[in-house]
């Protein structure tokens, strides 16, 4: 499953499951500009969102709800981070059920290893950078209720349902902690999807995280050193982007939640079930907001990078 210490040699496919990230932008020129909207084929649900107003400048499908792969993460860490008085570093041990999950359902990885000790804020990055199953299953174990971890994590699941209530994402509904949806009722809208991605970037920490391409962080009690990369590629390839997750999966396909910003502006974007490319068609939906031509050429992941 690779090794520590150095980036990882191996890694398990996301055929069940992925990632996305969030983008900033200007409004159109015109209102007939915002009727035409980007041309945007591949997706079959998006949406552009102005954070700071909380507006919809474009959307496509906004309400039809679709299964959303690893972008279930977003909610995960907002989850975390939104209980009150919640302790970052907070040392949380890797158990080797987590190992086991990712390798009985093929996920995404950080490839925590056994006995490990790491943060709470370890595992966020675990999670939203490499698209980690094993640091979405510590964290649910952890921060959900119950005396076994099947209660735990079905609490947690619980409160991720909760929490979409509670902001108002009518057409969303989690049944997986992390995406592996094996009832598929785990779904949302790409109007949701916008209005949880903007909720989470308010958060510092969340922020911080899904901004960072890359991140090596070492547990507590034993000499090892992780190493991620974020699977988002519009990081440091177009100009302002600022995460947010990607997710990909066999249902769900190619999906996206990313989030620029420029000239102290943010706008949220969401691509659900793309069959083409997601990363082209969010250029062609930053370039239009922004009222733009870019020249993008999508930053390359290393061969040990996770792909989600």
């Amino acid at each position: 499953m690779g090794r520590c210490g150095a980036r990882p040699a191996r890694r398990y496919g996301a055929a069940l499951v992925a990632s996305a990230a969030a983008v900033a932008v200007t409004l159109p020129a015109s209102t007939a500009e915002a009727a035409s909207g980007p041309e945007v084929t591949g997706a079959k649900g998006a949406f552009l969102l102005d954070s700071g107003s909380n507006r919809r400048l474009w959307s496509k499908d906004a309400d039809t709800r679709r299964q959303m792969a690893s972008t279930t993460k977003v909610m995960t860490a907002t989850v975390v981070l939104d209980t009150p008085g919640v302790d970052l570093d907070k040392q949380v041990t890797v158990k080797q059920s987590y190992r086991d999950y990712v390798a009985r359902n093929g996920a995404s990885t950080a490839d925590l290893r056994t006995g490990d000790k790491v943060t709470v804020r370890q595992l966020l990055y675990g999670l939203l950078l490499p698209s980690g199953c094993d640091a979405a299953y510590a964290l649910a174990d952890a921060f959900g209720n119950g005396s076994t971890e099947a209660q735990r994590t079905a609490s947690f699941i619980g409160k991720m349902n909760k929490r979409a209530s509670d902001l108002g994402m009518k057409n969303t509904r989690y049944d997986s902690f992390d995406g592996i949806s094996h009832a598929g009722a785990n779904y949302t809208t790409p109007r949701d999807s916008a209005e949880l991605a903007r909720h989470a970037l308010e958060n510092n920490t969340f922020a911080t995280v899904v901004r960072t391409a890359n991140t090596q962080q070492k547990a507590a009690n034993v000499h090892r050193t992780y190493y991620w990369d974020n699977t988002n590629k519009l990081l440091g390839s177009y100009k302002g982007a600022i995460g947010i997750k990607t997710g990909t999966g066999t249902v769900a396909g190619p999906c996206l939640v990313f989030a620029a910003k420029r000239d102290g502006r943010t706008v949220v974007g969401v691509i659900l079930n793309d069959a083409a490319n997601r990363y082209p068609d969010a250029v062609k939906m930053l370039d239009w907001a922004y009222r733009t031509k870019s020249d993008v050429k999508l930053r390359r992941l290393p061969a040990s990078a996770q792909q989600d």
